[in-house]
């Protein structure tokens, strides 16, 4: 640790903690626990394809009183970091020190009896948690007003609903009044209003000096409310520091990553339909290949919105290459919401042409249709192609909200005959710091009267105001 950081300013201390598991396999089973303990260590001696390594030299501190952000992947050993912070599970190797009583949000509820009432539940779990019968009963109203409860706090808890479970779990949790509070993933523990009290709970907590442990997929609310911040890949730290620059770098590796699955993805449903710069269309013989995926007919099918991925036409126009190119021109999968994106079509024609006209269809991933147009609707008078050329569809502000987007591409006569269509070929993924809802994201903005106050939070980067500048905003 830094030289002027001292062990008693510290409320966590990890230091080279790693955490192995033995993989299940029917080779190799112990057949009494007598006989795993006299055999030695039940991970020592095996083979290194017969354990998984959950965690693997993870070291570093929590400053008391700092709220610590952990992000990472599913599986990237997350929440084994934090069993382990909290005790319930025991670091293979290394160590883990913590100043102060804890009290983890990890599994919500886990010492719970479904059996008997909440009432009796709620004074089980907070001796748990090392409060007194007297410190419960003093605090025991609050808790069951916090976990808008008091209806049902006499009924055996096996009558709740897993919100109503999780609820109690959660406001016996954070009124144990720790001085080390550990939260994973917990918010989604009721409906909207109790999740802006289990924030203002945190709030509250940062405010009196309390230290807290998150481990979140909400890339906002670590930067929202986290000192610091940590990524965990495949059980070892990434990296460690402010939490915009971590999220930043692990946004990126996400994206790359997208981006590789995406053009796999589309590349193994183009080489199902014979797809490739200089192919040429698939003919009638060559039949309808797997998954779905349609190829060699001619003519189109009668209901365009059901038919399936693929790809038909005369041949007599192809279109050879389809790149989509970001900001920078480079072909990619994985666009922001807001920038430009341009769909570069590269065309072969086996002699002059004088009747056609491009289109593109615009899906979502259910493959319900958001936009369509061609050159015709635009109003464009095909004159002549030949040999080789290409085709540029420039969207300035992609204007979408997040997901998952799929296009149509192709060139017909003025009459729809297909020279070449490709259905559904080309998938991109739209991202956004703004969680809006819909498809569609209008150019706007939010004005207000003075008697109205709001004001503007600071946002992720790539965040745009909505606020008109010359009105009231605080």
């Amino acid at each position: 640790m830094p030289a002027s950081t001292t062990t008693s300013s510290l409320a966590i201390h990890a230091d080279n903690v790693s955490k192995i598991y033995r993989r299940f396999a029917h080779k190799r089973q112990f057949a009494t626990l007598k006989s795993a303990i006299l055999s030695g260590s039940l991970v020592r001696d095996l083979k290194p394809d017969e354990t998984f390594r959950a965690l693997d030299g993870v070291s570093f501190d929590v400053q008391a009183g700092r709220t610590y952000g952990i992000i990472g992947r599913n599986g990237s050993g997350k929440s084994t970091l934090l069993k382990c912070v909290a005790g319930i599970a025991k670091p293979t190797t290394g160590k883990i020190t913590v100043n102060g009583r804890i009290s983890a949000l990890i599994e919500l509820g886990a010492g719970f009896h479904p059996e008997i009432s909440g009432r009796e539940n709620v004074f089980i779990n907070g001796i748990m948690l090392g409060l007194s019968k007297a410190e419960i009963e003093r605090r025991f109203d609050e808790i069951v007003e916090f976990a808008e409860l008091a209806p049902f706090i006499d009924a055996p808890v096996k009558t709740y609903s897993s919100g109503m479970y999780m609820r109690l779990g959660f406001a016996v949790a954070v009124h144990v009044d720790p001085d080390v509070l550990l939260v994973d993933e917990v918010l989604a523990v009721g409906d909207e209003g109790f999740a802006h009290k289990c924030l203002d709970k945190f709030a509250e907590f940062r405010r009196r000096g309390k230290t807290i442990l998150l481990v979140t997929h909400s890339l906002g609310l670590v930067e929202r409310f986290c000192d610091e911040a940590l990524w965990l890949d495949k059980g070892k730290v990434k990296a460690v520091g402010v939490p915009k620059r971590v999220i930043d770098a692990y946004v990126t590796e996400v994206e790359e990553s997208e981006e590789a699955f995406l053009a796999s993805q589309d590349a193994r449903a183009r080489e199902r339909v014979d797809l490739g710069a200089g192919s040429s269309v698939p003919s009638h013989d060559a039949g309808v290949p797997e998954d779905g995926v349609t190829a060699g007919n001619v003519e189109a099918p009668a209901d365009m919105f059901k038919a399936e991925a693929g790809r038909w036409g005369s041949g007599d126009i192809e279109i050879t290459k389809v790149d989509l190119l970001d900001p920078q021109g480079e072909p990619g999968h994985v666009f922001h919401s807001g920038e430009p994106m341009t769909i570069r079509l590269q065309l072969a024609a086996k002699s002059p042409v004088k009747d056609f006209v491009f289109g593109i269809g615009l899906f979502n991933a259910d493959g319900v249709c958001i936009y369509g147009t061609n050159t015709n609707i635009e109003e464009m008078s095909a004159q002549e192609i030949s040999g080789t050329g290409e085709a540029r569809f420039v969207i300035d502000d992609l204007a979408l909200t997040e997901g998952t987007y799929k296009l149509d591409l192709a060139v017909h006569k003025l009459d729809g005959f297909p020279y070449d269509y490709h259905r559904q070929l080309y998938t991109f993924r739209v991202k956004s710091p703004i969680k809006d809802v819909g498809f569609f994201r209008p150019r706007h903005r939010w004005s207000f009267s003075s008697s109205v106050r709001l004001v503007q939070l600071q946002g992720p980067e790539g965040w745009r105001p909505h606020m008109k500048d010359d009105e009231p905003q605080a």
